[in-house]
């Protein structure tokens, strides 16, 4: 969502301010196919695809002995990704036949999340809940394979529920606890993670910028200045959330190799 739009939508039929909130992310379709609404999110997560593909076709097309910029840049990401992401937490051997998967997931929720800060798109991707939930279910069922593939189906329900060196009647209360945490919930604080923070830091900028408009066009010269203040902590704001959409791509492919690291361990 543009931030313009955002401020339409913050006007009120008497042309009061409201306040942005949920229904700011719900966006008009931008055309229809076969009766099927196609909106702006959906043509950025396209969209997101091809550039990545691009990118990487590119950075890796030449192979140089002596890398240019993006070959540079290229090796640089999938190194991080594959040394400190998947290698650390998986272990030796096994992590390469994750690092595709992760290398992808990183790349992929990056470049969603920062549509958020470039003009015109100003709308991150997984600030709908919707585009979040198919990744983490991804990641849980990828780790939930990988437990199976390592352990066998009762093998690693065991692992999983039953923590190494702990026995008797302490199992009844630890079990439905490690089940819960370990298998259940794991899927719902991905998604909650990476969907709160863009939701939120979205919603503050929309704030930032509808509510300096409407202190400008109120005609008074104090709100004018608090105006003023508020497209500025706006500003200070987008820089901050530039970190905050790294750092949520990281964290959840972060979580997801730890998780498949956990799945291969020998003992829970």
């Amino acid at each position: 969502m543009s931030l313009s739009k955002g401020a339409s939508a913050a006007e009120g039929e008497g042309g009061g301010f409201i306040a942005p909130g949920p229904g700011s992310f719900d966006l008009p379709p931008v055309f229809e196919v076969a009766g099927f609404d196609v909106t702006k999110p959906m043509l950025l997560v396209v969209l997101s695809a091809v550039l990545i593909l691009a990118f990487t076709y590119a950075a890796s097309r030449k192979q140089a002995m002596v890398p240019g910029r993006l070959q540079f840049v290229g090796e640089g990401v999938y190194g991080f990704v594959r040394n400190t992401l998947a290698r650390d937490n998986i272990g030796s051997e096994h992590f390469m036949k994750f690092v595709p998967y992760l290398f992808t997931l990183f790349m992929f929720i990056l470049v969603n999340n920062y549509y958020g800060i470039f003009p015109f798109l100003q709308f991150p991707s997984f600030s709908r809940i919707g585009f979040v939930i198919p990744l983490a279910i991804i990641s849980w069922l990828i780790y939930v394979g990988t437990g199976i593939w390592k352990h066998g189906p009762l093998g690693y329900l065991k692992h999983a529920t039953v923590p190494s060196g702990v026995g008797g009647p302490i199992l009844i209360l630890l079990i439905p606890l490690e089940f819960f945490s370990n298998i259940l919930v794991r899927p719902v604080t991905l998604t909650l993670r990476l969907f709160g923070n863009m939701f939120a830091g979205h919603l503050l900028l929309i704030l930032f910028a509808t509510g300096g408009a409407a202190l400008l066009q109120s005609g008074n010269a104090l709100y004018s200045g608090v105006g003023i203040l508020s497209f500025a902590l706006g500003i200070g704001v987008s820089f901050l959330e530039m970190l905050v959409m790294f750092l949520q791509a990281y964290v959840f492919t972060l979580l997801s190799s730890m998780y498949i690291g956990e799945a291969l361990a020998d003992e829970h």
